[in-house]
């Protein structure tokens, strides 16, 4: 498999915790989204959307949307799983990971604070309270979520990582770069520092990326 992804990009980070924690390798195909390399030609025959990541398989089928390569790799090698057992169980793993997945991350993804700058005019001040707005109100819930469920062991839900911390912990990073202050929010604090002593966790960070820089 070669996975064509960014260093940074949030969809990207949280693909490679998923193969990760499957124990899947992966051949590392940086994508420059500084150069604007996801809107060339080349890159865009393999994701006419211009989108990273994408997920080419050995037998050359192109997957594209991190929510769709992810389900593709827990149907696909379903152990460890990343979703727990139980409809209403599973149900609120996806719920957490949709709060990232379908109302902070969009909003905050580069193709949009693009626009924000150069058709608005938007300085790197007014994009850090554009994001910090969407993140807050997201983790705001999140933090809610997790507070409540007295169940819950150093993760999203139970013991072991779920769907829901693969989705939260890139957006954690990128609450960093956009300069939120998480400290108001324990409890999220407490999951990513569980998820932060697992090796799958550690090297899908960005900084650990062949194109971090």
């Amino acid at each position: 498999m070669k996975l064509y992804n960014f260093f940074r990009s949030g969809t990207s980070h949280r693909l490679r915790i998923a193969l990760n924690l499957k124990g899947l390798d992966a051949e590392y195909v940086a994508v420059d989204l500084r150069t604007e390399a996801h809107l060339k030609a080349e890159f865009k025959a393999l994701n006419p959307q211009g989108l990273v990541p994408a997920l080419v398989l050995d037998d050359d089928t192109v997957l594209t949307q991190s929510p769709a390569i992810i389900e593709w790799l827990e149907e696909r090698y379903p152990t460890p799983a990343l979703l727990p057992t139980g409809a209403e169980a599973r149900a609120r793993v996806r719920a957490l990971a949709a709060i990232v997945g379908c109302d902070i991350h969009p909003v905050n993804n580069r193709r949009i604070l693009e626009a924000l700058r150069h058709r608005f005019g938007a300085d790197d001040a007014a994009i850090n309270a554009w994001c910090g707005t969407w993140i807050a109100d997201g983790f705001d819930a999140i933090e809610a979520l997790l507070a409540a469920d007295t169940a819950r062991g150093d993760f999203c839900f139970g013991g072991a990582p779920t769907l829901a911390d693969v989705y939260l912990v890139p957006q954690v990073e990128g609450a960093r770069r956009f300069k939120v202050d998480l400290s108001r929010w324990p409890c999220i604090a407490a999951v990513e520092a569980a998820c932060m002593t697992l090796e799958a966790f550690q090297r899908a960070a960005p900084s650990r990326q062949p194109d971090a820089g």
